[in-house]
């Protein structure tokens, strides 16, 4: 496949030719195969009236990308795929379209699934369900005071955690000093630690006399995450090791990774949600870490946008409507979808101002494969994986949970400005397109969309 005249992030208008899985070329002028008069783009002119084609000419497809912008797909590196154990909140063929229609090529899933993959039988058991995956996937393994870690430190994950210094969805919260065994025996294997840090000793056992929606963020303090945060990465000091903070949702959390040299992470619900929306979201808006005040939100907004976060990472969490209405904000699950969301809430806020496209590519691309060690992924150039996602920067569009692929239903983000996909692409297979180009997408699905078959490897093998 050629495709032709795409805008990249940094402005460059670029010819980029896919062969098999990876990006054979990028340049400013490519052949059309079979015209070795422009062979690689060294020199020569485009010829008379093609600077508009499409289609296949010589036995290549042909893209005319004019316009459009051309992105490295999204790799999120913390998303609950929920299988197995919890196959109604979601799938890996579910989760897979989710992602392929949100712009996403490569899912990292999180190990609080039933059973926990804690071990080398568990970590086995869910390659064989992600197999299913229509994008490619890492899997992290997960410490309990049940893990394995001589068998699950053998398989090919992708980090180890998120390691719950609180308990969330799953009930795999552990103490200060099997967090510091765990972090010390994946440091020695060369493996990546993510980290769920909240502190439950601060959290404010009054805020559990109210039932209001913000009582959730009342009871789980910003200063439960800080002090969680600057423990853990104590640990990382003092151990030489990689800590990856997940779903940093204070500007103060932000600030302590970052002076301890480690990475971190924000979610898309803590950048564009706050305390103020909980009233409209109810029990919708309950997640761990909650949401935080209106101040902080634009805090944290600020350290995204001027480069001191790392990476944009959804914590897609989906649960059905009926779980999420369940009685008040103490009984509903915690978690909210966001995989098919994320990408085009950013490219939106992009369109308006407020990021870059480059700290766009950044946070969801390139920084993901450079913290993780993801060498073929991440970026435009050749020799790299063709993980691509193509938009048209100008054609935004509503976001309604009814038209999104998640078996959740819904979003927090309904009725806010998105701009989704044209086609997606993962190691040269075209996965999705909403009405289609010409491609390698495969059969329909209803609306007009098509979506390709399941072929998700693990990054790490």
């Amino acid at each position: 496949m050629l495709i032709r005249n795409a805008t990249l992030a940094d402005g460059r208008r670029r010819d980029v030719r896919i062969e098999g899985e990876r990006i054979d070329a990028v340049a400013r002028r490519l052949s059309i195969a079979g015209d070795e008069a422009e062979r690689n783009g060294q020199g020569g002119t485009r010829p008379a009236g093609k600077e508009n084609e499409g289609g296949t000419r010589g036995g290549e497809t042909v893209v005319n990308a004019t316009g459009k912008l051309l992105l490295p797909g999204m790799i999120d590196v913390h998303v609950h795929a929920r299988e197995p154990g919890f196959p109604w909140k979601e799938t890996w063929e579910s989760l897979g379209k989710s992602a392929a229609a949100g712009g996403v090529t490569t899912v990292v899933d999180q190990p609080n699934t039933d059973p926990p993959t804690i071990n080398g039988e568990a970590f086995d058991a869910k390659t064989d369900l992600a197999e299913r995956s229509l994008v490619d996937y890492g899997i992290n393994g997960g410490v309990t005071t049940e893990w394995n870690p001589d068998e699950l430190l053998k398989r090919p994950l992708f980090a180890l955690g998120e390691a719950f210094l609180a308990d969330s969805t799953g009930e795999m919260g552990i103490d200060a000093e099997l967090f510091e065994r765990a972090v010390r025996e994946a440091n020695d294997r060369g493996i990546a630690v993510t980290v769920h840090a909240e502190d439950a000793s601060l959290f404010d056992e009054d805020a559990r006399d109210r039932d209001d929606p913000d009582a959730w963020s009342a009871f789980r303090t910003a200063e439960a995450e800080v002090e969680a945060i600057e423990r853990a990465c104590a640990v990382g000091d003092r151990l030489g090791a990689r800590l990856h903070i997940a779903h940093t949702s204070t500007p103060e959390g932000i600030d302590r990774a970052g002076e301890h040299g480690m990475t971190c992470e924000v979610t898309p619900h803590h950048l564009f949600l706050s305390r103020a929306d909980l009233d409209g979201l109810g029990t919708y808006g309950r997640m761990n870490p909650p949401l935080r005040r209106e101040t902080r939100r634009r805090a944290v907004f600020e350290r995204v946008a001027d480069g001191t976060v790392d990476v944009i990472a959804t914590d897609h969490a989906p649960h059905t409507r009926a779980e999420k209405e369940e009685g008040s904000v103490w009984d509903a699950p915690s978690g909210v979808p966001g995989v098919e969301t994320a990408l085009p809430l950013l490219l939106a806020a992009a369109r308006r101002g407020e990021l870059s496209y480059e700290r766009v590519r950044d946070l969801t691309a390139t920084n993901p494969a450079s913290v993780f060690d993801l060498p073929r992924k991440g970026r435009i150039e050749a020799e790299k994986h063709a993980d691509l996602v193509l938009v048209d920067p100008d054609a935004g569009s509503e976001i309604r949970g009814q038209d999104l692929h998640s078996k959740a239903g819904w979003t927090p983000f309904e009725g806010f400005d998105g701009v989704f996909p044209e086609w997606t692409m993962v190691r040269g297979r075209v996965v999705y397109e909403p009405a289609g180009i010409d491609g390698d997408g495969s059969e329909g699905d209803s609306g007009g969309e098509r979506f390709g078959e399941a072929s998700g490897e693990n990054v790490r093998q």
